[in-house]
C-alpha cells in the first residue's frame, strides 16, 4: 500500500474534476432511487395493472393463442432512454401477460400447474425492496433463519429426524442435483466408480434426473430403468431382480429414485417397500416428491406417500402443491452433515462471516452463494393464512381428480389407471380406429381445446398411445371449471363427428 503524499497544484486540479464528475453522475443516476412521490406512481401503475389482471381471471382462458405470440415486445428494445411507466405496463399486458398459457388461470389444465399466491406476491414485493440477502447468517440472520424454519416444518411433516437439514432453490431440477450430488460424495463415489455405479429408476422418472446425473459428472453411470405395473409404478420385485443380476454382473448397486407423483400420470412409487429394498442393499433412496409432496398435509396424501420418512433425500416444490409462484423448490437430506459435506466452500473475503450453533446458513447446504430471500414468498402466506386452506385445496384436488376420472367416462372416453393424486389420463378411442387414427384424433382434440381456450389440456405418450392429460392443482379450480373442461372435451368429440 502507498503512503499519502502531500497535494501538487496538479494534483488539486485532478480531484477538481474528479468531484465535478462525481456530482455530474450523482445527478445523472438519481432516478434509481426514486422519491415518494415517483414511487407512489409506479406502485399505483403497477398495482392497477395487477388489479385488472386478478378482477378478469375468473373469466380468463387458460391459454391465448395469438398471431404474434408477443413478438411486439420487440419493437421496444433497451436503449439509452427509458419509457413512461404506462407505456412498459401496456407492453406488459399485451406481450408478455395475454398470450399462451396462463397458469393462475382456473382453466390451467396442463402440465403441473401452480397458481400464484397472492400473498406471495406482495411477500416478493417485500423481499426485492428491501434486498435482504439470505445466504449466510451473518449478513442476514432473520431472512436464513426464516428458511431454515420453513425447511424445518417440511422435514417435520415428512417425517424426518432433528438431523435433517435442507434449503429452498428454485425449483425441483436444481434439488434434485443437490439430492445426486449428495448422494454421490456420501458413497464416497470417485470418477473411476462412475461406469460400475447402478442408478434405478423408472421411465416414468423426471428429465432433470438423467440433467442431474450429467451435471453432476455421472453421465457414465448405469441407468437402470426398472419395470412398472400396470399403473405406471415401480415394481418393488423387479427392482429386487435388477438389483441382483447387476451384483452379480460385478456391478455396484447405488442409488434409487422414486417418484411420488409422476408428471406423466401422477403415479406414487410403492416408497415404503423401496425404502426397505434401499435399506437391504445400502442404497441411497432418494425420492422425487416435487408435485406430491405436499399432499402430504392431507388424509389420503399421507397414506400414499408412506414410505418417504425412511428415504435418505426428498425434494418438494412449494411452486406446485403449495400454490406459491415459480421459483420455489426445496431439497430435504435427512442428513444435513452430508449435504453440508457436499456443498462446502471457503473463501477469505467471508472470514468474517462466523457460524452461528443451530443454524446452517443456506450457502453451506447448497451451490448458491447469491440468494434470493425466496423464503418470504413462503413463510408470509402461511404465517398469514394458516396451513387450513392449503390442507382443504389440495383435498378438494384429489376428489376432483376422482370426478374428472369417472365422468369422462360417461362421456365415451377411454381412461387410464384411477388418479393417485390429481392427474387423470384419458383418451378418445372409437371402435374400429387404429392405434395411428386414434393418436390422430386425441391430438385434434388437444389441438382443438387449445384454440378454444376455456381450458388448457396438454398430452404425452404411454405406451405408444397419444394420451391426453388433466392435471388439477391450482387453487382457483374449482367443480365448475371440471365440469366445464368436460363440456370442451365433449364439444371436440362433437366437433371430429
Amino acid at each position: 500500500m502507498t503512503k499519502p503524499s502531500p497535494t501538487a497544484p496538479a494534483d488539486a486540479d485532478a480531484r477538481a474534476a474528479l468531484l465535478a464528475r462525481l456530482r455530474q453522475l450523482e445527478n445523472a443516476s438519481q432516478t434509481l432511487d426514486p422519491g415518494a412521490n415517483r414511487r407512489k406512481k409506479l406502485r399505483s401503475a403497477v398495482f392497477a395493472s395487477a388489479e385488472r389482471f386478478l378482477r378478469k381471471l375468473s373469466s380468463m382462458k387458460g391459454y391465448v393463442e395469438t398471431e404474434d405470440k408477443g413478438a411486439r415486445l420487440l419493437e421496444r428494445p433497451i436503449s439509452e432512454h427509458g419509457i413512461p411507466i404506462e407505456d412498459a405496463i401496456e407492453i406488459l399486458e399485451r406481450d408478455v401477460l395475454k398470450p399462451g398459457g396462463n397458469p393462475a388461470a382456473a382453466g390451467y389444465l396442463a402440465y403441473i400447474p401452480g397458481g400464484g399466491l397472492y400473498h406471495s406476491a406482495l411477500g416478493d414485493f417485500l423481499a426485492a425492496a428491501s434486498d435482504k440477502y439470505a445466504g449466510v447468517f451473518f449478513a442476514g440472520p432473520g431472512a436464513v433463519r426464516m428458511e431454515n424454519m420453513l425447511v424445518r416444518w417440511v422435514a417435520d411433516l415428512i417425517g424426518y429426524s432433528q438431523s435433517a437439514g435442507g434449503h429452498i432453490a428454485s425449483g425441483g431440477s436444481l434439488a434434485n442435483l443437490a439430492a445426486i450430488t449428495t448422494a454421490r460424495d456420501a458413497r464416497g463415489l470417485k470418477s473411476a466408480d462412475f461406469p460400475s455405479a447402478v442408478v434405478y429408476l423408472t421411465s416414468q422418472a423426471h428429465h432433470s434426473v438423467d440433467k442431474a446425473l450429467r451435471i453432476a459428472g455421472l453421465g457414465e453411470a448405469k441407468l437402470h430403468y426398472v419395470e412398472m405395473d400396470d399403473r405406471f409404478r415401480m415394481r418393488t420385485d423387479a427392482l429386487d431382480a435388477a438389483i441382483a443380476a447387476d451384483r452379480a454382473q460385478g456391478l455396484t448397486p447405488w442409488l434409487i429414485i422414486a417418484t411420488a407423483g409422476t408428471t406423466d400420470t401422477g403415479a406414487v412409487d410403492p416408497l415404503d417397500a423401496i425404502a426397505t429394498i434401499a435399506a437391504r442393499e445400502r442404497c441411497w433412496f432418494h425420492v422425487d416428491a416435487a408435485y406430491g409432496g405436499f399432499f402430504i398435509l392431507t388424509e389420503r396424501g399421507r397414506a400414499m406417500l408412506k414410505g418417504i420418512e425412511r428415504s435418505d433425500s426428498a425434494i418438494l416444490d412449494p411452486h406446485k402443491s403449495l400454490f406459491l409462484p415459480w421459483g420455489s423448490g426445496m431439497v430435504l437430506v435427512r442428513d444435513v452433515n452430508a449435504l453440508a459435506r457436499a456443498h462446502s466452500y471457503s473463501g477469505h473475503y467471508m472470514q468474517d462471516a462466523t457460524a452461528v450453533a443451530g443454524e446452517m446458513s443456506p450457502a453451506e447446504v447448497s451451490a448458491e452463494l447469491t440468494k434470493p430471500f425466496r423464503a418470504l414468498r413462503m413463510w408470509l402466506p402461511l404465517i398469514l393464512l394458516g396451513v387450513k386452506p392449503f390442507r382443504a385445496a389440495l383435498e378438494e384436488k384429489l376428489l376432483l381428480a376422482r370426478y374428472f376420472f369417472e365422468e369422462v367416462q360417461t362421456l365415451g372416453f377411454e381412461v387410464g389407471p384411477s388418479p393417485d393424486l390429481s392427474i387423470v389420463t384419458f383418451r378418445w378411442a372409437p371402435a374400429g380406429a387404429s392405434l395411428e387414427q386414434a393418436n390422430e384424433l386425441n391430438r385434434a382434440i388437444v389441438d382443438g381445446a387449445r384454440k378454444d381456450g376455456r381450458v388448457f389440456l396438454s398430452s404425452t405418450m404411454l405406451d405408444g398411445r397419444f394420451t391426453i392429460r388433466m392435471a388439477v392443482l391450482g387453487f382457483r379450480t374449482h367443480r365448475r371449471t371440471i365440469d366445464l373442461c368436460l363440456r370442451v372435451l365433449e364439444e371436440q368429440v362433437r366437433r371430429l363427428g
